[in-house]
């Protein structure tokens, strides 16, 4: 077989064999063929500072030399085991003791999958169908989370649009979607079905949209009065914002928290963390035929992600570890703020210094329709010029990691100082 060296190479191969030709995860035309500590480079040889990061769960950077001897120590004894194993249980021990939510965990191995299964929780706990989830909120790839979670159309609140192809109607006649951020929206929806919602999902931070002071505590304060199960989504934020999570960093306690991303140490691995009484409805024993939520996987709970969790969780506890992520976003947000100051467009960093983007508008975007009527055009000619400059990013996140090092921080200044001319020339 002959070798495949460039990616225009790679990208037709894959467009035979997968539809789109990617993973639809990232830009198709990008084939990464390795990352180590902060860098990744790509089949043509070209090489990035990651801000990428696997989208979230290379915190540590790629190929941590303690993870890496931790998981290879692991292979020879086993991949996966379809079993309880040592290791699951100590990782969860260290994520139900970091989470304020946290009595009892349940793996699963995505994200989304951790998201379905608490808003499925929510429904068998409460004996009520319909959830609350805010517009451009992610929550993975099930029907529920394909509810207004990109939506062109703007309609009316509490209505439902679908992301997606083959969702039937039913699932969005549950499902009451409303503009983050805004507290009178959510106190006069919940007021007007009462007895209905068995669960309110949200990112404690949308994407990249912080809370507005006092919104995640009125969710907390309304689940209560309506006896709602309050779901924070932190599989991007969990370990991320804090050791605790945003629920440590904002101070407000959800009844189920999911998890995924920085758990796994690079392997698939989530989980759904929360209250005992709650997460009973796995335990058969416990509630009863009726009230079992049945749920298994071939992965879920492996020894390989377990451990690779357990060491890049205990990296995460030394000291400092989190000033130092913070130290690095703020860095780079004053780069950006340096090089687009004298531009003269506006713009807003929006997020919070461990994930942030740049949205250019002049006023606060505080919902997802703020967001999107931000000029796409500078965003575009932003983004696409970092990359050409060596950065590695989401069109729409930039997150840092703890591996970046001072000879990053001058690649990424100089991109930033590249890509504000290149908006500049937009004006």
């Amino acid at each position: 077989m002959q070798k495949l060296t460039t990616q225009a190479e790679w990208a037709t191969r894959a467009k035979a064999v997968l539809p789109a030709g990617g993973f639809g995860n990232f830009d198709p035309s990008m084939f990464i063929k390795e990352g180590r500590g902060s860098r990744v480079w790509d089949e043509d040889g070209n090489e990035y500072v990651d801000y990428l990061i696997g989208s979230g769960p290379m915190l540590l950077g790629h190929g941590h030399p303690e993870v890496l001897e931790a998981v290879l120590e692991q292979l020879p004894k086993g991949q996966t085991f379809f079993a309880n194993n040592a290791l699951g249980v100590e990782l969860a021990e260290d994520i139900v003791n970091a989470m304020p939510c946290g009595e009892q965990l349940r793996y699963v191995s995505s994200g989304g999958e951790a998201d379905m299964y608490a808003m499925r929780l929510a429904r068998a706990f409460t004996g009520r169908d319909k959830i609350v989830k805010f517009e451009g909120g992610y929550h993975g790839m099930s029907a529920e989370a394909q509810m207004s979670l990109a939506p062109v159309k703007q309609v009316n609140f509490p209505q439902a649009i679908p992301d997606s192809a083959g969702i039937p109607q039913s699932v969005a006649d549950e499902m009451l979607i409303a503009p983050f951020n805004d507290p009178d929206y959510i106190r006069s929806l919940l007021a007007e079905y009462e007895g209905q919602v068995a669960g309110i999902i949200v990112e404690p931070l949308q994407r990249i949209i912080p809370p507005e002071p006092g919104f995640l505590q009125l969710l907390r304060e309304e689940a209560d009065k309506y006896g709602i199960v309050l779901i924070f989504d932190e599989v991007v934020t969990g370990f991320r914002f804090a050791y605790g999570g945003a629920q440590e960093l904002y101070g407000v306690t959800p009844d189920l928290c999911t998890l995924g991303k920085v758990i796994g140490g690079g392997f698939p691995l989530a989980a759904i963390v929360g209250r005992a009484d709650i997460m009973a409805h796995f335990d058969k024993a416990v509630v009863g035929a009726d009230g079992w939520l049945m749920q298994l996987g071939t992965l879920s709970g492996n020894p390989v992600a377990a451990i690779a969790g357990i060491k890049s969780l205990e990296i995460l506890r030394r000291d400092g570890q989190y000033e130092k992520l913070r130290g690095y976003g703020h860095q780079v947000q004053d780069m950006i703020r340096k090089a687009l100051d004298p531009v003269g467009i506006g713009y807003r960093i929006v997020g919070d210094p461990t994930l942030f983007e740049i949205v250019f508008t002049d006023a606060k975007p505080r919902t997802y329709r703020d967001v999107l009527a931000g000029d796409a055009g500078a965003g575009k000619a932003w983004n696409d010029t970092l990359r050409a400059h060596g950065i590695f990013k989401s069109p729409g996140k930039t997150y840092p990691s703890l591996a970046l090092t001072d000879a990053d921080m001058e690649l990424t200044s100089h991109a930033i100082s590249e890509a504000a001319k290149a908006v500049a020339q937009l004006g």
